[in-house]
């Protein structure tokens, strides 16, 4: 084990005991002081985002990666107020969920705790570093972050500013931590570092995240590829779901809960397909579409399979009409990541109906997907979205970054004699 890791695991578990016994005003104390830091070193940090972005354009980086990149004071003052909004969220640790009187007259209870030193590994968004680093304080969870070359300098710039607040309330910098080796080998030593990280959650691309499932040791809690869908159904109000439309796909095309594929119901397809393409045409969207959807818009270029299982992350949308219902939910089935789906639809028997057969970490009627996002789900903001079923699913806050452990209070009680 490479020895920089070793060193900085071993500052994480001293860390994590502390943190896992400081106080909430403690610890709210140090977000506030984090959010004044990320305003104190706006200058800096924009600066060495600067660097990044002139890296990027240097090495060719496409659009929606360097978007990804960018920061402004629009965006300093957005991280600053996560991190204010999670200071002013309950604190899940500590928290006893359950107490029950067994037989023997004892009280056991679940309290919630700290999952420990938690590794993050994520590619271009350097907001990730204050978002991520917050929530994992707050839970009274250790970080060590990885992020992407890309970011280099403006996650250390971030990094220092958080790591000053935390000792100016007197606890360890080291609870917020850095890898700044961009090496693909030390990565690989990160993945495998069991004696240290408790859990590990991979943030990016499909390239990424699959990359840390196949090669982790350590338990990894899978973030997912948005994939995502929205159904037109031929009771749908077409204005309504016009608005959805171009909301879901190029409100922020770079992100996992934007839509890329669309899905229109045979019946409203010669009204709908011209309607859309119009409301896209501002945003420049390339549109993929089957034989059916080429019909109406010859401009559309033709869809590949790969096509419906492709996250564009960029302005492109795969299209195709369905002849009913059915069709369009075997087409979710079939190519969906499990993130958050959409149906458009008046008929109430058809929106209970799509509640019940998607099984996605969302599920919207009549909604943009665009809010499956830790602050609009109240939960003041994410780690990331999990696809995944055990542990947490759908947006990560701070008690999907806690575990329990059983509390058994007694007054003296022995277990007798049983046999076994």
């Amino acid at each position: 084990m490479n020895p920089l890791l070793v060193e900085m695991g071993q500052q994480a578990k001293k860390a994590a005991n502390l943190l896992r016994k400081t106080k909430t005003n403690q610890k709210n104390q140090a977000l506030l002081a984090m959010e004044q830091a990320l305003y104190e070193q706006e200058t800096a940090i924009l600066a060495a985002n600067a660097t990044d972005i002139e890296n990027a354009k240097e090495k060719g980086l496409a659009t929606p990666m360097i978007e990804r990149l960018t920061l402004s004071p629009e965006r300093i003052k957005g991280m600053a107020d996560s991190i204010r909004q999670i200071a002013q969220l309950p604190d899940p640790v500590g928290q006893i969920e359950e107490m029950n009187t067994s037989p023997d007259g004892l009280l056991i209870g679940k309290q919630r705790v700290p999952l420990g030193v938690i590794g993050i590994i994520y590619e271009s968004r350097p907001n990730v570093t204050a978002d991520a680093a917050a929530l994992c304080f707050k839970s009274g969870n250790a970080v060590i972050l990885r992020g992407g070359k890309e970011a280099l300098a403006s996650n250390q710039a971030i990094l220092k500013a958080l790591q000053a607040a935390l000792v100016s309330v007197n606890l360890p910098k080291e609870t917020i931590q850095l890898i700044t080796d961009p090496s693909r080998e030390l990565a690989g030593e990160f993945m495998r570092m069991n004696d240290y990280l408790d859990c590990l959650i991979p943030r990016g691309g499909a390239g990424l995240i699959q990359n840390v499932m196949r090669n982790a040791t350590v338990p990894v809690i899978e973030t997912g590829v948005g994939n995502c869908h929205l159904y037109v159904d031929q009771t749908a109000d077409l204005a309504m779901a016009t608005r959805i439309l171009v909301n879901a796909k190029c409100d922020h095309p770079s992100v996992c809960n934007a839509i890329e594929n669309l899905l229109v119901h045979a019946a409203v397809a010669e009204e709908f397909l011209p309607v859309f393409a119009e409301a896209l045409a501002p945003y420049q969207v390339e549109i993929r579409g089957d034989e059916a959807t080429r019909a109406i818009l010859p401009s559309a270029v033709p869809a590949t399979e790969a096509d419906y299982d492709t996250e564009f992350l960029d302005f492109i949308l795969a299209v195709k009409v369905v002849s009913d219902y059915d069709a369009a939910i075997e087409h979710i089935e079939t190519h969906s990541t499990g993130h958050s789906e959409i149906i458009v639809t008046d008929d109430y028997q058809i929106a209970q109906n799509f509640l019940a057969d998607i099984d996605a970490a969302a599920v919207y009627v009549n909604a943009s997907s665009r809010f499956t996002d830790g602050g609009c789900f109240g939960l003041g903001g994410e780690i990331g979205i999990s696809t995944q079923k055990l542990h947490a699913r759908g947006p990560m806050g701070l008690k999907e970054l806690t575990s329990y452990k059983y509390i058994v209070l007694g007054e003296g009680q022995i277990r007798g004699t049983t046999g076994e």
